[in-house]
């Protein structure tokens, strides 16, 4: 039975952030996993039996809290995401590996993940060696967009507290598909197509950006899927998932 490790990552005033890892085979890769649930709620235990089936495949994977919506905002969690990257580059022995690290998020998990590997505040020498992103949105101004309406009938999405005060700089910023680079990582982009959270498209568009500057990317489309359908768990998607991160962090 795989034993799982808790180390405090960063210390901030209000305490410190946890994280859990893994371990692997050594020299296989470390994947930090980050979780969704619309910046608002989740914690690092939310997708253990996902995370513990890629481990299976012998990537060590290392999952983190973050704060939360809306006792922190954009671009607070990617600073974590960062500050957790840090931690493992300091802390091979801990990690149990050396291996090279990737990034594979879900939901509001992948928006960060690519944010993050994009190195949307600016700093592009992020040494992510891959990025695996499901279902996230690309850009926030598209999701966000509302007519008065809509406005009017529908409760604000989650995106409405990542940003806390949407102005076009921060929209921008915030927005993955805005950072998208000739050298970024190579990314596996998954989407299912009857997705009601996020729209497909989200992902697509973002794929052809990529695709567009010239850097790879894999588009696989769940057939029949919503969001955080149970089908991205089955045994093929995380094998999938499994094989692209080997190939890139071994």
């Amino acid at each position: 039975m795989t034993t799982v490790r808790t180390h405090a990552y960063v210390e901030y005033d209000a305490g410190a952030l946890l994280c859990d890892v893994y371990p692997g085979e050594p020299g296989a890769g470390i994947v930090i996993y980050l979780h969704g649930g619309g910046f608002a709620v989740g914690d690092r235990a939310t997708d253990a039996s996902r995370v513990q089936s890629l481990a299976a495949h012998g990537l060590t994977v290392v999952v983190p809290d973050y704060r939360l919506v809306p006792h922190a905002v954009f671009p607070a969690q990617v600073d974590d995401v960062r500050a957790v990257i840090d931690w493992v580059r300091g802390h091979r022995a801990d990690v149990g590996t050396d291996g090279r690290i990737g990034l594979w998020g879900a939901s509001a998990g992948a928006v960060l993940a690519t944010l993050t590997a994009l190195g949307s505040d600016g700093d592009a020498d992020i040494d992510v060696a891959a990025v695996v992103s499901w279902f996230g949105f690309s850009d926030i101004g598209a999701v966000a967009a509302r007519s008065p309406l809509e406005a009017s009938l529908l409760p604000p999405g989650p995106e409405q507290g990542f940003l806390s005060n949407a102005t076009p700089e921060r929209v921008r910023a915030a927005s993955p598909i805005n950072h998208v680079r000739a050298d970024a990582p190579p990314h596996l982009i998954v989407h299912g197509d009857r997705d009601q959270i996020v729209a497909i498209d989200e992902s697509r568009r973002f794929h052809e950006a990529l695709t567009r500057a010239g850097a790879q990317s894999t588009l696989v489309t769940l057939g029949g899927a919503g969001h955080e359908d149970p089908r991205f768990d089955s045994p093929t998607m995380i094998a999938i998932t499994a094989a692209f991160l080997r190939s890139h962090l071994a």
